[in-house]
């Protein structure tokens, strides 16, 4: 119970802060992607302030060994490129340029007007599905890193 309570919690801290930042405003993230014309830095601030809290929750959260909420702390050890990372992170960054969206702003604003999201939601949730129909390549066996093929 402790879980769902905090994951609700905090999704609905997350949905306010995205309201209140301005990160589900598309016009504003519009405006943050206009670099060559009238460019608006303040979403800039925005993500800094993501990264310096979430670096200092995972600092805290390895030095205490484990999350609170958590059984282990699990971390990302992948550091290679590959071309689902790389076309995921281009059409995320394409969707994003293009509708102003991404898909945490486009699930909090779905719940205050629903309209304006309703497309951008129902075309992320068919590239979900069309994501779990690529095969992926974890299935297939690769070499092991420096060796020799």
């Amino acid at each position: 119970m402790a879980k769902t309570a905090s994951a609700f919690a905090i999704g609905l801290l997350f949905g306010l802060g995205l309201l209140v930042s301005g990160m589900a405003n598309p016009a504003k993230v519009l405006a943050f992607l206009d670099v060559t014309g009238r460019w608006d830095p303040s979403l800039a601030l925005v993500m800094a302030s993501a990264l310096v809290v979430s670096a200092i929750g995972y600092r805290l959260a390895r030095r205490r060994g484990r999350p609170l909420l958590a059984p282990r702390l699990e971390i990302p050890n992948r550091r290679d490129l590959d071309p689902k990372l790389v076309a995921g992170a281009a059409v995320f960054g394409i969707g994003w340029a293009l509708a102003g969206l991404c898909p945490g702003p486009a699930l909090t604003i779905l719940t205050v007007v629903p309209a304006p999201a309703a497309t951008f939601v129902a075309a992320m949730v068919a590239g979900m599905l069309l994501f779990r129909r690529v095969p992926s390549a974890a299935a297939k066996p690769t070499a092991p890193q420096g060796a020799d093929a």
